[in-house]
């Protein structure tokens, strides 16, 4: 008998079915020559500190530092999981072969090997490592088994990290803790949770040290296009009245005009972290939350294992691509002009060496069919972002004209879009303007040398503080170890010294919010006075720092690729560990404590107001067609109609009843059949199939 250990019962479920393994037992399935059972996460930790000796139960400095002479692994102390470890257990024990099916990454390599160790198992082991559920990747996966010991630097790289963490976390939180915490209170160390508090502190002291100043422009208009000065701000109202005065006694002149067309490169795969920034920015979401909404896409086989860090597809792909272009119905509509044409094999989509375990997370081409708001929304990113990657460039015309007054230079820039490219696949997109980057603006034609009258004016200004971070940009802050970048390829040579790893940052700020080190107003996140607090009393530089803890994870990624030794990034936290305790026990200090929560307000008094609901957003273009059930909706001049309107017929005229309908009055036709009241107190209904 072979056994399969998977991560979940859901995928142990999806698992026997493809191998025939279909009689339920007791915490397993049976059949085919197969025994598949299964973990929920993690079912073994490493050892606490009182498992080694009895005094490190109590929390003394004299017992600090805690080095265990080696480090063991537990059962977790919970009877579901000591139920079906002893299932595990008993069919490891009687089996010819174990095939560790876990989670193909980092995490669960180790929780598969960890309960593996546990159940003492003997029996030769072989790996399951596919990239996505459907029953095609599964068959194929188990076609193509992998032997276990292929991924032994995975698993010490995993190893590696729970013994660091464990190592820096059990000590330092406890030396921080009684020389610094007052009463109850726990401060809690971690080494990337307290570098990612470092640069949030960082960013407001930066901000609460801003003191706005004002500054002066001078602009002119000159054959109705606005010139700015290309000087430095004015800082005072009188130089800027002087400079207004001296404008006026002379004519403008153009003496440059230069117009170059360019592209603006299609954007890259989505890999977590960038999923995770888009998903904030567009929708709000958390790290968290948006890390949940795709695993349940990936358990859905809708999309491809999430937790990567990779924004390439591997070379072998490329011919299984237009395969999942045509699968995507929902999207025929902009996958049909990729379809006409081979697919590229663009170098900024597939390479080889940019892919290690996993590609990037793409759509299966599986219908995402009855899915909750959230996951549809990820979903659509996902598919959008895949289609847009093999659409043409957008080709733009970048204008600049530079003329001067008297002795005074100035400047206008403007951008047109000759080609639309990619971004007719976001057509429908709000569109939200970055910093600094130009918008788009036409521009008449200029001749060198040619001059005329102007109308110059100033325009006052106030310098602005840094921006607070959002989660999209903490993120973005933790993936290049706090330097900003907005290159891509530079951000993919920084991803090796990022702090964290993709499938954590999203648990590390969830942590410091628990702790109430960081707290979020709107979409901004912002350190508590105990956050700062704790910051400022660390005086270890490598505890947080962004750039040292991105050397450790570089560290990390090495003994992965087998090019470092555990035992010695052990040895050098270990030495650090012994230093820190060292420097802390001799430091003053003063006492932090944690603001309590505020009072709940008395029921009978005033009742806390309801958060509104988020407004949902009306997106008919992303409605499926009610008639075919195939299409999406298309908006015409007079009526939002089927994309396939030629074969399918559907349409929705914008004003059926001499009353123009909502977008949300539309989606309210077409997902429920029938809308809300009109304010002319009509109730129109759709009937189904019309």
């Amino acid at each position: 008998m072979k056994v399969c250990i998977a991560e979940k019962p859901s995928v142990a479920r999806d698992i026997a079915e493809v191998i025939g393994a279909k009689q339920r037992k007791d915490g397993y399935y049976e059949g085919n020559g197969y025994q598949v059972t299964w973990t929920f996460g993690h079912f073994c930790t490493l050892k606490e500190p009182h498992d080694y000796y009895e005094q490190w139960k109590f929390w003394r400095l004299e017992d600090l530092p805690m080095i265990p002479p080696s480090f063991g692994i537990k059962l977790i102390e919970n009877t579901g999981v000591q139920k079906q470890f002893k299932v595990i257990e008993t069919l490891v024990q009687q089996c010819e072969e174990v095939i560790n099916c876990g989670d193909a990454g980092q995490e669960g390599e180790l929780i598969q090997r960890w309960v593996l160790l546990k159940a003492k198992c003997t029996a030769p082991i072989k790996r399951l490592w596919i990239s996505s559920l459907t029953v095609e990747a599964i068959r194929d996966g188990f076609l193509h088994l992998k032997m276990a010991d292929q991924y032994d630097n995975l698993y010490a790289a995993g190893s590696a990290r729970a013994i660091g963490d464990w190592l820096l976390g059990m000590n330092a939180t406890r030396l921080f803790t009684k020389k610094f915490a007052q009463g109850k209170v726990v401060l809690s160390i971690g080494r990337v949770q307290t570098p990612t508090l470092a640069m949030i502190v960082q960013r407001q002291k930066e901000i609460n040290a801003f003191v706005s100043e004002d500054y002066w422009e001078l602009k002119t208009i000159y054959r109705e296009t606005e010139f700015t000065a290309a000087i430095d701000r004015l800082k005072t109202l009188d130089k800027a009245t002087k400079g207004l005065s001296y404008l006026k006694e002379h004519p403008f002149e153009v003496t440059s005009f230069e117009k170059k067309d360019g592209k603006e490169g299609n954007p890259r795969l989505f890999d977590l972290t960038a999923l995770q920034v888009e998903a904030n920015k567009k929708l709000g979401y958390t790290a968290d939350d948006t890390l949940k909404y795709i695993q349940n896409l990936y358990e859905k086989k809708l999309t491809t294992y999430p937790r990567v860090d990779t924004t390439y597809l591997s070379e072998d792909l490329h011919p299984k691509i237009a395969g999942i272009l045509a699968d995507m119905t929902p999207y025929a509509a902009l996958t049909a002009p990729l379809l006409a044409n081979p697919i590229p094999k663009l170098k900024t989509v597939f390479d080889d060496k940019k892919v290690t375990d996993h590609h990037a997370i793409i759509p299966t081409g599986m219908h995402p069919g009855g899915l909750p708001l959230e996951e549809k929304r990820i979903y659509d990113l996902v598919a959008r972002r895949f289609i847009a990657a093999f659409y043409p460039e957008c080709k733009i015309s970048n204008t600049t004209v530079l003329g001067k007054v008297g002795q005074v230079p100035f400047k206008v820039t403007g951008k047109q879009i000759l080609e639309p490219g990619w971004k007719e696949v976001y057509a429908n997109d709000v569109k939200e303007k970055k910093e600094g980057e130009e918008e788009e603006k036409i521009l008449p034609h200029f001749e060198v040398g040619e001059s005329g009258p102007h109308t110059p004016r100033i325009h006052q200004g106030k310098t602005t503080p840094p921006k607070a971070f959002t989660e999209a940009t903490l993120l973005r802050a933790m993936e290049t170890a706090g330097k900003q970048v907005d290159d891509e390829e530079m951000r993919e040579l920084l991803k090796d010294n990022g702090i964290g790893r993709p499938s954590t940052r999203a648990n590390i700020i969830e942590t410091l919010f628990r702790r109430k080190y960081i707290e979020k107003k709107k979409k901004n996140i912002y350190a508590t006075q105990t956050g700062i607090d704790l910051i400022d009393t660390i005086q270890t530089e490598l505890l947080k720092s962004a750039e040292l803890t991105g050397q450790w994870e570089r560290k990390l990624r090495l003994i992965e690729k087998g090019e470092y030794a555990m035992d010695t990034f052990k040895d050098e936290l270990i030495q650090m560990v012994v230093d820190l305790t060292k420097e802390v026990k001799t430091a003053s200090y003063k006492f932090i404590t944690v603001a309590p929560d505020p009072p709940p307000v008395p029921e009978e008094k005033e009742k806390p107001k309801k958060e509104p609901k988020p407004k949902k957003v009306v997106a008919v273009e992303e409605l499926t067609c009610p008639k075919c059930k195939t299409h999406l909706l298309k908006k015409g001049n007079t009526a939002y109609g089927c994309t396939n309107f030629r074969e399918c017929g559907f349409k929705i005229p914008f004003a059926p009843i001499d009353k123009k309908l909502s977008d949300k009055q539309i989606a309210d036709l077409v997902t429920k059949g029938k809308s809300g009241k009109l304010v002319l107190g009509e109730d129109f209904t759709v009937k189904k199939g019309e």
